[in-house]
């Protein structure tokens, strides 16, 4: 009898992380605050766990008059306040030994020479191979010169020799502002990398549990005869902030929840919840996959009936007064940017016709949560008395992500020492009471992958314009509209507007 091909499979020799190989990775914007929250403890928290090779350097750039010496300082500083694992001074040795600070702008020449000459020293001096990692932890807008830099002095993947080592660079979201925008940053990006050199960092897809989704999926016979539009009435993926823009008025206003979180996070996630099964987890085969359920994947018909947008406004919120968006330090007060973001998308295929996906941003939420929920068709005949089943729900099958990651399986079950009443009752599995080890942070996943090349979890740029597509009608039809986005109380869970777009549809929002 012939083995049944089993996608799961692949994943045997990734169970144990592999350590990197000798490289450098040179970042781009330091000083930034993903650099020095994310970005460098998640470096320190590698090679803590033992999964960077000794032939490792760090190479920092950004316009500070800085020597080595500063730089090394700031990135102990980061790494004490924000790593995961212990500071521990024989890891942070090994680290300083190939630290390298080289400053300058990026449109600076001379720069780019003293960048070149720095990692042929690092080469020599740690052994790292000529294998060169760009992560440009800098604003979109900047992409282009830095690319094109590395380019013209020979450090992009199209500007070396054979035998010169790798070369690849990592890309911070946003990915382009609508789909012409993110086309023109794929052709200046693949002017200097090959395809397969460029890593599109969406740090949702190095969260272990939205890893789990695949494995919940696809290594458990138990829920597939469900997952499928027999079963399933509806799916709610929601991405609630409790907190306000913090300060980055800069980067927030213009861009706005649908751009900032639907386009990239969510719309990832319709794609590993509405997927078929691939044939292996090779990169190739799970791309192929989320791209064709991206390509089946419309708006609403009618986008006044099937979005929703909206503006938190100053109220008590998580105990405090706060204000509201348009009172925000940098936010004009005729600003349009929506911090509340609400769409129906379906999916036009066999599996998922007639199920709607209802997607959910916002900032200023009662409480910090992402979760897939798959709320199951009510049952066709349920033999008990209406006063029974009073308090009866709806079953649920709900993904947490964030922050209290794990699964709940929700559904009916008889009250103790009655005749027959029925309530709600839950299925936990909770990451935290189920495994020893803690999880790592994503940014440690998506930076090894980075080092070793290992591009599964990282959203190739047809995934980027298929998302795209699918949002640019919903923005348009908010940019041409008359009506501003609803104002919502902070606190609460968000305007009229989005309950109002599931009530049509005879369904409400999950409060998780």
């Amino acid at each position: 009898m012939s083995e049944q091909p089993n996608p799961l499979r692949d994943i045997g020799d990734r169970r144990l992380p592999r350590m990197s190989g000798p490289c450098a990775l040179v970042l781009f914007g330091v000083t930034g605050d993903l650099a020095r929250k994310k970005v460098l403890p998640a470096i320190y928290d590698l090679a803590n766990r033992g999964l960077l090779s000794p032939a490792f350097g760090l190479v920092g750039f950004a316009r500070r008059d800085w020597r080595a010496d500063h730089f090394a300082e700031m990135v102990a500083e980061s790494v004490k306040a924000h790593a995961r694992t212990p500071f521990r001074d024989d890891v942070w040795q090994q680290l300083l030994e190939g630290i390298r600070f080289v400053p300058g702008e990026l449109d600076d020449d001379e720069a780019f020479e003293r960048l070149v000459a720095t990692l042929a020293e690092l080469d020599e001096a740690q052994g790292t191979g000529g294998n060169h990692a760009f992560y440009l932890s800098i604003p979109p807008a900047a992409f282009d010169i830095a690319t094109d830099q590395l380019r013209r002095h020979g450090l992009a993947g199209h500007g070396r020799g054979q035998g010169q080592g790798w070369s690849r660079v990592v890309i911070e979201k946003p990915f382009g502002h609508d789909l012409a925008s993110a086309q023109e940053l794929e052709r200046k990006v693949s002017a200097a990398f090959d395809p397969q050199s460029v890593f599109r960092i969406d740090h949702y897809l190095g969260k272990e549990t939205v890893q789990n989704m695949l494995a919940f999926r696809f290594a458990n016979q138990l829920f597939e005869p469900i997952w499928n539009r027999t079963y399933i009435d509806h799916v709610q993926i929601t991405m609630a902030e409790d907190i306000g823009i913090a300060g980055r008025a800069g980067y927030y206003d213009g861009i706005g929840a649908a751009r900032d979180v639907i386009q990239n996070h969510l719309l990832q996630l319709v794609a590993l919840t509405a997927m078929e099964e691939p044939t292996s987890f090779d990169a190739d085969q799970l791309h192929a996959e989320k791209l064709k359920v991206l390509a089946a994947t419309r708006p609403a018909a009618d986008l006044s009936l099937g979005t929703a947008h909206g503006q938190y406004l100053a109220a008590w919120a998580g105990g405090q007064q706060v204000v509201g968006y348009l009172e925000e330090e940098g936010i004009p007060a005729d600003s349009r940017t929506e911090t509340y973001a609400a769409i129906r998308v379906d999916i036009d295929n066999r599996r998922w016709a007639g199920v709607p996906f209802y997607l959910r941003a916002a900032k200023r939420m009662p409480r910090r949560v992402t979760e897939v929920a798959l709320i199951l068709r009510p049952a066709p005949h349920l033999p008990f008395l209406q006063s029974d089943v009073t308090n009866l729900g709806v079953n649920a099958l709900v993904m947490r992500i964030q922050p209290d990651e794990g699964i709940t399986l929700r559904f009916g079950a008889k009250v103790p020492a009655t005749q027959m009443e029925v309530r709600d009752v839950s299925m936990d599995f909770a990451y935290g009471t189920s495994f020893a080890e803690s999880s790592p942070e994503a940014y440690e996943r998506l930076i090894l992958d980075v080092l070793l090349g290992d591009p599964p979890l990282f959203p190739r740029h047809e995934e980027v314009e298929a998302s795209w597509r699918i949002l640019d009608p919903v923005l348009d039809h908010w940019a041409e509209s008359a009506e501003p986005p609803q104002g919502y109380p902070a606190g609460s869970w968000g305007p009229a507007s989005g309950h109002e777009m599931l009530a049509r549809d005879g369904r409400t929002w999950r409060r998780p």
